[in-house]
């Protein structure tokens, strides 16, 4: 859980507890128009023994949450800024994608998508880049050795992680 990550920032434990925020107890939190409280960006989820199932079911809460085609006609509020319920989801499941990608990297885990949920995500990076830099979510984007990277690579790349990272 100390080993690094592809964000210098986080250890693999800091970027797991930082999933286990953010892509499932907030996302079910925007979904029901509240916010995680702010202590929790402290919480180390990952002390629970069974913080892997609880993360399992937390995520099961947040799909249902979204699962009610009222949640997509919202607006939310993310601190003071609205934004429409379509673009918080786009934006948890770059988090989700990305930050998955990076752990899977630091513990040595081949991270794969289906070709069209990670062209999905490719367009979401491209949409969110210029915002997530401004707000230091995302550093300058990573040239790519290859001209026919996937769109996975290519998403990686342009929010500023480099496709061949290793720990």
């Amino acid at each position: 859980m100390s080993g690094p990550t592809p964000c210098a920032e986080y250890d693999v434990r800091t970027l797991t507890n930082h999933l286990v925020l953010w892509t499932s107890h907030s996302l079910e939190a925007r979904a029901r128009g509240r916010s995680v409280p702010e202590e929790w960006q402290k919480r180390d989820f990952t002390a629970d023994p069974d913080w892997a199932e609880a993360y399992r079911v937390q995520l099961d809460k947040a799909v249902a949450a979204w699962s009610d085609p009222r949640v997509w006609e919202e607006e939310m509020d993310l601190g003071g800024q609205t934004m429409p319920a379509e673009a918080v989801a786009g934006m948890n499941l770059m988090e989700l994608v990305l930050h998955g990608w990076d752990l899977g990297r630091a513990i040595g885990v081949e991270y794969r998508l289906p070709e069209a949920s990670a062209e999905h995500v490719l367009r979401l990076v491209e949409e969110h880049a210029a915002m997530y830099r401004q707000y230091g979510g995302f550093a300058e984007p990573v040239a790519l050795s290859s001209a026919g990277a996937d769109p996975l690579a290519r998403a990686v790349a342009l929010s500023g992680r480099d496709p061949g990272w290793k720990p």
